[in-house]
């Protein structure tokens, strides 16, 4: 009996240690828990708490939103400083300066001009044609007036050509030395009929009843009954429309 008991206590004895060297093994197989990670402290300082800065209160109209209103500075105007006792600088006003009178004296002149006053010279014109221009030229140490039209013949003729009444200036032609006046002088009227035409060498020019002009005529110069004489005039232009 005792031997049985034995032989059962051996085989229970080796499954025992066994058993307890399989947990061993089983225990150094399983792996190691890993222990809780520690928190890890941030060297980082914490951040500041911002401060809150209490709103400034719009001004009276202003941004209803509270956002700060973004005023423009106005920029300052630059001092204007006057040197005392300098008056400000002007502009200067042009103004027509009138013609001085060569004889110094302020009134119109009253004195017609005559042949010793003036130079007369006839000369011929491109247009229009059949006519001639007569200048007058004051020639003298003062003023005068080239008074109404010119007084016109040809050669021997005693009565002088037709005036053309409406080329009367609105004033009387006044000249300072230096000056010139014009008169359109037509040589010839319409075409056709007996007009009693020549050709002539010389122009005689009354300036006034009592002072009278001979000049030699362009070549060639053709003139009829219908020939006629304008009033003197400031330019030619105007003379040369009649």
């Amino acid at each position: 009996m005792r031997t049985s008991v034995r032989r059962l206590a051996l085989p229970a004895a080796a499954l025992a240690a066994a058993l307890a060297l399989t947990a061993c093994q089983s225990t150094d197989q399983e792996p190691t828990a890993k222990s809780p990670e520690k928190p890890q402290h941030s060297t980082t300082a914490p951040a500041a708490t911002p401060t809150t800065a209490e709103p400034t209160p719009p001004p009276t109209g202003g941004n209803p939103t509270g956002a700060p209103s973004q005023t423009p500075t106005p920029t300052p105007e630059p001092t204007r400083t006057t040197t005392p006792g300098k008056p400000a600088p002007s502009t200067p006003t042009t103004t027509a300066k009138p013609r001085p009178p060569a004889d110094g004296d302020d009134a119109p002149a009253s004195r017609p001009c005559t042949a010793s006053d003036v130079k007369v010279v006839a000369s011929k014109v491109t247009r229009p044609i059949n006519h001639l221009a007569l200048t007058i030229t004051n020639t003298g140490g003062g003023r005068c007036d080239a008074m109404g039209a010119p007084l016109v013949g040809f050669d021997g003729s005693q009565a002088p050509i037709r005036i053309v009444e409406e080329s009367k200036p609105q004033a009387v032609v006044t000249l300072l030395p230096g000056e010139s006046a014009y008169a359109s002088l037509i040589l010839t009227g319409e075409p056709g009929g007996d007009t009693h035409g020549m050709t002539v060498r010389t122009i005689k020019v009354n300036l006034t009843a009592d002072s009278m002009e001979t000049v030699t005529a362009p070549k060639g110069t053709y003139v009829d009954d219908g020939a006629a004489v304008s009033y003197w005039q400031r330019e030619l232009e105007d003379a040369l429309q009649y």
